[in-house]
């Protein structure tokens, strides 16, 4: 769901739209904008990527993009079955404002941004700054989303951890994404973001402070245990798992993601 005017829901993609609702039909006028081909594809220009509205998550996955956009890639395989990853789109993902979003933590670690349009003109956000809390958004009366932008400096590669009570089709306990930009041998710049652990996917920025200029080696990840993650961090409790465990967990994946790009790096 992109945005509600006059009564009506701009939607797009629409996986989310009967799940979200206990009645056999839903309710009032829906305007569906997936067909809108000037909202759908990944282009890049001057200032960097540009992934429009209703790019749907296999065209993420097939989409020709640096090594610093594989975790979105790794999230976007994630994201339901096939089915879903075929018909739902990144801006959906986003204005759904699920806690538990998978397209959050890796477009936050690459410093995205959110077009939003309206008769007004266009303004964009930082998607920290869009995603408000659970299920909300900073978007206006009257306007939708239009394209998530990655600017040209979000370098390096990435990596993107799911916990889940089995491999797919789940709702994550925890997930975490790491971006790491490296040069000589060492860190020069971090990004690491978390989800499902406080109502909107949080940036860890004393993890990265901890990793920038180490040594790109198997101690880096032990870095990570050394910094306290609560700080960023809120879990709640619920059937998938209690805050202490998330917490655990959300460390982990952090230091086994830092670990999985190290690996990576070495063998490259």
């Amino acid at each position: 769901m992109f945005a509600e005017r006059g009564g009506m829901r701009i939607a797009a993609g629409c996986t989310d739209l009967f799940p979200a609702t206990q009645h056999q039909h839903l309710a009032g006028p829906i305007l569906d904008i997936t067909g809108i081909q000037a909202l759908r594809g990944v282009s890049r220009g001057a200032q960097g990527y540009r992934i429009g509205a209703t790019t749907t998550w296999t065209d993420i996955v097939r989409a020709d993009l640096p090594p610093a956009f594989d975790a979105l890639k790794q999230a976007a395989l994630e994201v339901g079955a096939v089915q879903i990853q075929n018909s739902g789109t990144v801006a959906g993902n986003l204005c759904n404002a699920s806690p538990a979003a998978d397209g959050v933590p890796p477009l936050l670690a690459l410093d995205a941004s959110v077009e939003l349009q309206s008769n007004r003109g266009t303004r964009s956000l930082l998607l920290g700054d869009f995603l408000t809390g659970v299920r909300q958004t900073a978007l206006e009366p009257g306007e939708i989303v239009t394209a998530v932008t990655v600017p040209e400096r979000a370098g390096g590669r990435s990596k993107f951890l799911k916990l889940g009570a089995r491999k797919h089709l789940v709702i994550s306990i925890v997930m975490a994404a790491v971006r790491l930009d490296v040069a000589n041998g060492r860190v020069q710049g971090a990004a690491v973001s978390v989800g499902s652990c406080s109502p909107v996917a949080a940036r860890l920025p004393a993890v990265e402070a901890a990793l920038v200029g180490a040594p790109m080696d198997e101690a880096l990840a032990a870095r990570v245990q050394d910094v306290d993650v609560t700080a960023a961090l809120s879990p709640i409790a619920d059937i998938r798992g209690d805050a202490e465990y998330r917490y655990d967990a959300a460390a982990e994946l952090v230091r086994r993601a830092v670990g999985d790009l190290v690996n990576e790096g070495a063998a490259a």
